[in-house]
C-alpha cells in the first residue's frame, strides 16, 4: 500500500471512536489504550450511560479518582437502573477517599455506602459490591452506617449466590474480630469446596503463617508444589515460611533461589522481597556473610526498603 494511502487509513482509524464492546474488551484486558478509547466513546455518545460507566472504570484503573467520581456521577444520572454504574461510582469514591483529609472522608463515606447499597439493590447477585459493603461496614463507625452485624448480613447474602465466596467473606469478618482460628476454619471450608483455586490456597497458607501454624502451612505448601511444581507463588511461600518460622531452612533457601529464576507477574512478590526473605533464612542458618549479600541485593533494588535496612543493621 502506498505511504500516503496508509496514512489515510490511520487517520480514519484514529478519528473513529471505539464501540462500547471494544472499550469493554480493552478494560477487561487492562489495556493502556482503554482510557483514551473510553474518552473517545463518551465524546461520540455523550448520552450513553454505559459509555460513562466504561469511562468511570477506565479512570479508576488509571488512578484518576477525582475524575472517575465525576464520570460515575454522570453514569448513574444517565443510567439510574444500571447496577454497574453505581458499583464503579462506589469504586471511584473508595479510591478517592484515600486521597483526601478527614473532613473529606466524612463527606464522601455516605456517598460510597449509598453507591454500593444501590448497586446490590439493583443487582442482588453482584458479589463484588457486597464484598465492598463488607469492607465499608467493618471499617466505618456506627454513626456512619458501619457495623459487624451488617457485614454478616452481606456475607450471608453472598453465600446464597456463591458458597465459596460466602466462606471467604465470613473469614474476612472473623479476621476483623481478631479470631484467626475461626477465619482459618472458614478458609479451610472454602478450599475444600474448591481445591484447585490458587487464590484460596494462598489465602489459607498466609493465614496459617500469621497464626504460626507452621506444620499446617508446610503441609499445604508441599501439597501445592506436588500438584504444581512450576508455581512461583508456592515456591515463594515455602521460602517465606522458612524465613518466618526458622524451620525448613534448606528447602526454603532452595525455593527462593528457584523463585528468583522463575518468570513473575505484576502481582507476584518482587525480587527485593525474595532477596530479603533469603537473607532472613541465611541469617537464621548462621551464614551471616551470605545473608548480608542478600539484604544488600534487596537494598540495591530498593534503597528505602526498611525491613532490609533493619535486618542488615542487626547482623
Amino acid at each position: 500500500m502506498p505511504f500516503f494511502a496508509l496514512l489515510a487509513v490511520f487517520a480514519v482509524s484514529s478519528a473513529t471512536a471505539a464501540t462500547l464492546p471494544e472499550v469493554q474488551s480493552l478494560l477487561e484486558k487492562r489495556a493502556p489504550a482503554a482510557l483514551a478509547a473510553a474518552e473517545s466513546l463518551v465524546k461520540a455518545e455523550p448520552a450513553n450511560g454505559e459509555a460513562w460507566v466504561a469511562l468511570t472504570r477506565a479512570r479508576v484503573y488509571a488512578g484518576q479518582y477525582e475524575k472517575a467520581v465525576n464520570a460515575g456521577e454522570k453514569a448513574t444520572a444517565l443510567a439510574p437502573k444500571n447496577a454497574q454504574a453505581f458499583f464503579w461510582l462506589g469504586n471511584a469514591l473508595g479510591n478517592r477517599i484515600g486521597q483526601v483529609g478527614m473532613i473529606g472522608k466524612m463527606s464522601l463515606a455516605p456517598d460510597l455506602r449509598d453507591a454500593f447499597e444501590q448497586a446490590v439493590q439493583l443487582d442482588p447477585a453482584l458479589i463484588e459490591a457486597r464484598n465492598a459493603l463488607i469492607e465499608f461496614y467493618l471499617q466505618a463507625p456506627s454513626a456512619m452506617g458501619g457495623g459487624v452485624g451488617k457485614a454478616r448480613t452481606q456475607a450471608a447474602a453472598i453465600a446464597r449466590y456463591d458458597r465459596v465466596q460466602g466462606f471467604t467473606a465470613q473469614a474476612r469478618i472473623a479476621m476483623h474480630e481478631k479470631n484467626p482460628a475461626q477465619a482459618i476454619g472458614f478458609l479451610e471450608s472454602a478450599a475444600a469446596a474448591k481445591p484447585n483455586d490458587e487464590r484460596l490456597r494462598l489465602q489459607l497458607i498466609v493465614l496459617y503463617q500469621q497464626a504460626k501454624r507452621w506444620a499446617e502451612a508446610y503441609a499445604a505448601i508441599k501439597f501445592w508444589i506436588g500438584q504444581a511444581p512450576k508455581s512461583n507463588k508456592a515456591q515463594y511461600q515455602l521460602g517465606r515460611l522458612a524465613a518466618e518460622s526458622g524451620r525448613y531452612l534448606d528447602e526454603g533457601e532452595a525455593a527462593l533461589r528457584a523463585y528468583l529464576r522463575m518468570p513473575r507477574g505484576n502481582e507476584d512478590p518482587q525480587p527485593k522481597n525474595a532477596h530479603y526473605r533469603l537473607g532472613q533464612i541465611l541469617a537464621k542458618a548462621g551464614r551471616k556473610d551470605e545473608a548480608r549479600d542478600e539484604f544488600q541485593a534487596a537494598l540495591k533494588l530498593d534503597p528505602k526498603m526498611k525491613e532490609a535496612k533493619e535486618a542488615l543493621a542487626a547482623l
